[in-house]
């Protein structure tokens, strides 16, 4: 029996020591993904928790007006703060369609949903000036602390309108500066704000019907903000 030449020993030591250190550096960078995401995962709910406090996720829900077995879009989800809220509300035969255009909120929202049980969520990742949205797939849509982002309402409005059943409820919570009104779209998106009174408008001549319009659904002191509440429908 011929001895292994040293060279090929030693360059199988060098393969061994490779691959080794190789692994240990994915699972070490596995380990570390993990403890990232477990640690946001936690800040996420701590977050949450204190938001319930003045956020009125209740009311904001039964303006939704929603069955058991009903379609609903959370259009700007997040995380899912709402998302989660309204999986239990319509029940494992009804949906939670999730949109968002940034895929990393929708990712962990999909971890979140998973590690929840909530099987009904479903996410789409959407585009700027449209939602994806099913034509006449959806009950209601909630755009929560989302449309003074939107830099297109017009479209946005439309595909909603479009992937509402006739009599379907559009219910937007948002915010304005407790001092003044929102002088134009262009300043309110550029300071994260919108006047109620801008979106009414929008939303009217987009076709919807408004239901109701609350300019202090939350009023907190010491808050430089005014949030509002608009209940809308298609007709």
């Amino acid at each position: 029996m011929n001895p292994v030449p040293d060279a090929e020993v030693q360059r199988a030591y060098r393969v061994r020591i490779t691959l080794f250190l190789i692994g240990s550096s994915l699972g070490i960078f596995f380990l570390i993904t993990i403890y990232r995401g477990i640690a946001t995962l936690n800040a996420l709910d701590q977050v949450e928790s204190e938001r319930d406090r003045w956020q009125r996720p209740g009311d904001v829900i039964q303006a939704l007006a929603l069955k058991d077995g009903n379609v609903v879009v959370d259009l700007g989800s997040g995380t899912g703060y709402f998302a989660l809220k309204l999986s239990p509300v319509v029940g494992r035969h009804g949906s939670v369609v999730v949109v968002d255009i940034l895929k990393e909120p929708l990712l962990f929202l999909c971890v979140r949903a998973f590690l929840r049980n909530q099987g009904n969520v479903h996410t789409i990742h959407g585009q700027s000036d449209n939602p994806r949205l099913q034509t006449g797939s959806a009950d209601a849509v909630l755009i929560a602390n989302t449309y003074h982002e939107f830099t297109q309402p017009k479209p946005i409005l439309d595909h909603v309108f479009q992937s509402l059943k006739p009599g379907g409820r559009l219910v937007i919570l948002d915010h304005a500066l407790r001092s003044a009104a929102t002088e134009s779209r262009e300043i309110g998106t550029g300071h994260h704000e919108i006047s109620a009174e801008l979106v009414d408008a929008e939303i009217r001549r987009a076709g919807f019907e408004i239901i109701s319009h609350q300019d202090r659904f939350i009023d907190r002191p010491s808050d430089e903000h005014v949030w509002w509440l608009i209940v809308a429908q298609r007709r």
